[in-house]
């Protein structure tokens, strides 16, 4: 909740400007608003941390853990899912050191209807989804700030590395966080004006490592201090997305293929697959040029998965849907650097709404690849998070003759 005067630099850039950083949050000062704030903590540390941020920062703090699952494990796997009955209790134990009063709340027939079945059909489509977006958008910042709002809290407070910045005018801005080694703003890129409002990311907007935040948890006596991140889809906790599909889908054998229709191989669900996919193809006889190959295209409808060279995968412009702006939606085309996955880079981009408000389309300054429909494209200015949109086709370079994704 940081002030900031200046604007955010131009993108491209080879150095990525930050916003301004402010240091661990203290005690509202003077006529400071004091907030009632609503911190959902999932049993990590980085949300334990952000809730005792908030707390000692003077605002008055509630902690609840969201019951996702209908059937939650007793214990988490390693560093595999959470929303496990252990991590409920890891969270009710961070809380009692804050010194927070501390609830459980079931969202899990949500969850399921909102996340887990739209996972499934995007994956039955030939799409590409990535589940944590449409957690944040549809659970966090939805059923969560409502019932928040409903019960007269101001914020919803969470362990995301990212940075709110409140301009002079009182408009709020995403910005990436400061350590763009654990930045999340990508995850957060669904977000509209109205949920920024009351979104709050203590961990965003200091120059702080994940090992600096594991010190400071350790500091303040918070037993998840040492206890490991969680990498994977928090509902498929063995790490086995192809299994956990299969179980749900069925299998549905058909035809693997190269770009003239030949048929190189089978495979036992077209669900199993994504878009730039090198392992697991199960083909049994190499290339003739005898470089690997990659799934270049699938196809629900006969169930068939296309796959080619590398060269084959570039892609140098999109359509996507369901714009979401954090804020005002850009009024014309732009220049803008775009992020395509949550672990990825930034490329060049220039981006257009379409006229109806339904549509978001962007040519890329050089091809990039692996592209992938159901993916999410997120827009910065600088730092500045300007929204986000899903992948629904590409436009391939014609390299190797292919031009819809």
């Amino acid at each position: 909740m940081t002030d900031a005067s200046s604007s955010p630099t131009s993108p491209g850039r080879a150095a990525r400007p930050q916003p301004p950083a402010a240091a661990l949050p203290q005690p509202p000062a003077g006529d400071a608003p004091r907030l009632r704030v609503l911190a959902a903590m999932s049993g990590g540390v980085d949300s334990a941390v952000a809730a005792a941020r908030a707390a000692e920062a003077g605002h008055d703090v509630t902690g609840v853990h969201l019951a996702l699952s209908a059937n939650p494990k007793s214990f988490r796997t390693g560093a595999r899912g959470c929303c496990t009955i252990e991590d409920s209790r890891d969270a009710r134990r961070a809380a009692d050191v804050i010194g927070i009063p501390f609830y459980v709340w079931d969202l899990a027939e949500r969850f399921r209807e909102d996340v887990v079945e739209d996972f499934v059909a995007e994956y039955e489509a030939g799409r590409t989804p990535n589940p944590c977006l449409r957690c944040n958008e549809k659970i966090k910042f939805a059923a969560l700030l409502d019932k928040a709002l409903a019960l007269g809290f101001d914020a919803v407070c969470t362990g995301h590395y990212a940075t709110v910045v409140t301009r002079d005018d009182g408009t709020r801005e995403l910005h990436r966080a400061s350590d763009a080694a654990k930045d999340q703003s990508y995850v957060l890129g669904v977000l509209d004006a109205r949920q920024l409002a009351h979104a709050m990311f203590p961990l965003g907007d200091t120059l702080t490592s994940k090992d600096e935040i594991r010190a400071e948890a350790e500091r303040r006596g918070l037993a998840v201090a040492k206890k490991p991140d969680s990498h994977d889809i928090c509902f498929i906790a063995d790490g086995d997305t192809q299994g956990f599909l299969a179980g749900r889908l069925g299998t549905a054998e058909g035809d693997i293929v190269d770009e003239e229709g030949r048929k190189l191989g089978t495979h036992e669900g077209a669900y199993g697959f994504t878009i730039g996919q090198r392992k697991g193809l199960r083909i049994g006889h190499p290339a003739p040029d005898g470089k690997p190959r990659y799934v270049l295209d699938i196809s629900p409808v006969d169930n068939t998965v296309t796959v080619g060279p590398a060269a084959s995968l570039d892609v140098t412009g999109l359509t996507a849907v369901k714009p979401r702006w954090c804020g005002a939606a850009p009024d014309g085309p732009g220049t803008y650097t775009a992020q395509l996955r949550a672990h990825g880079g930034e490329t060049e981009v220039t981006a257009e709404p379409a006229e109806d408000g339904q549509e978001l389309r962007v040519r890329f300054t050089e091809p990039v690849r692996g592209v992938a429909p159901g993916q999410a494209i997120v827009l910065y200015d600088g730092t500045r998070v300007i929204g986000s949109a899903t992948i629904a086709t590409t436009e391939r370079a014609r390299t190797a003759g292919a031009v819809n994704g």
